[in-house]
């Protein structure tokens, strides 16, 4: 299990009965996760005394129950890198905590790379790895086809003091993307994906993560230079085993570059009963 056990302005409180308790800075939001199937022990006076509660609709979708007047948006940061929370209207905030494990990382990895690195950062959403990158010191393309996220993901690097920083922002069809990069023979050091479940492109294209992942992955080694740095797959697509992302980064990038590989579940730690929360999994490989 990988956890960030830095964070100061997040706090996961308390898990049960299909939800989660957690603190955004000093905002107190309830939303639905369904991977919590253990009972709620006690719903305590915290769990009542929340901003806000995300109730899900048995028709798909939900709504969020405000109880207490909030900020349109507001901010929160994890060491020196900051963003905007806000509540959508689909249960997020526009941040997955977990997923400051992986920031550290690459921080790690940029800044003792010994030389420029360049990123491409695909489905990109409101660019967690973005701002990190951009504060390692990397130079960064962040692509996502939803205009919405990519703005966000602007913001989010002006917010954190990076907005001289070499990042191009793209609107795009990440898979077309892609191929427009094979034929104009750019190439990148490093490259992060969080590929969505399921999907639909502009013109009808599907996505099945199961049936699309590996040729994608595959297509991506060639954009990639000749000496890489990393590349990291995030995944939250249930039933896939971190050991399928380690095999497809053997057969992609190991076989080819040698290096090494690393997956597992992403997680966070639970404060009332010291449990961790599955979020997701995870495969690295790194030169």
């Amino acid at each position: 299990m990988y956890a960030s056990q830095q964070w100061k302005d997040y706090e996961l409180i308390d898990t049960g009965g299909g939800e989660k308790l957690e603190r955004w800075g000093d905002i107190i939001l309830r939303r639905p996760d369904p991977q919590i199937i253990w009972p709620l022990e006690k719903e305590t006076g915290a769990w009542r005394n929340v901003h806000g509660h995300y109730h899900r609709s048995s028709s798909g979708g939900g709504n969020w129950d405000m109880k207490k007047p909030i900020p349109e948006r507001w901010t929160i940061s994890y060491e020196e890198l900051k963003f905007y929370i806000k509540p959508t209207n689909f249960k997020h905030t526009g941040l997955f905590p977990e997923q400051a494990a992986n920031w550290s990382w690459m921080i790690d990895k940029i800044q003792n790379a010994g030389r420029p690195i360049s990123v491409l950062n695909l489905f990109a959403y409101t660019g967690g790895a973005t701002v990190a990158s951009a504060y390692a010191g990397a130079s960064v393309v962040h692509v996502d086809a939803a205009k919405g996220m990519v703005q966000w993901a602007k913001e989010n690097v002006q917010l954190s003091g990076l907005g001289d920083r070499p990042v191009r922002y793209i609107t795009d069809d990440v898979f077309k993307f892609v191929q427009r990069e094979h034929r104009r023979g750019n190439r990148y050091d490093a490259i992060i994906m969080d590929p969505p479940s399921y999907g639909r492109g502009p013109n009808g294209e599907t996505w099945k993560l199961e049936q699309n992942l590996y040729p994608f992955l595959e297509s991506c080694t060639g954009i990639l230079t000749d000496n890489p740095l990393f590349v990291l797959i995030n995944s939250y697509t249930t039933g896939i085993s971190p050991t399928v992302l380690s095999n497809m980064l053997t057969m992609t990038m190991q076989n080819k570059y040698g290096g090494k590989i690393s997956s597992g579940e992403i997680g966070l730690p639970i404060t009332a009963s010291n449990m961790m929360l599955p979020c997701g999994i995870l495969g690295r490989w790194e030169s």
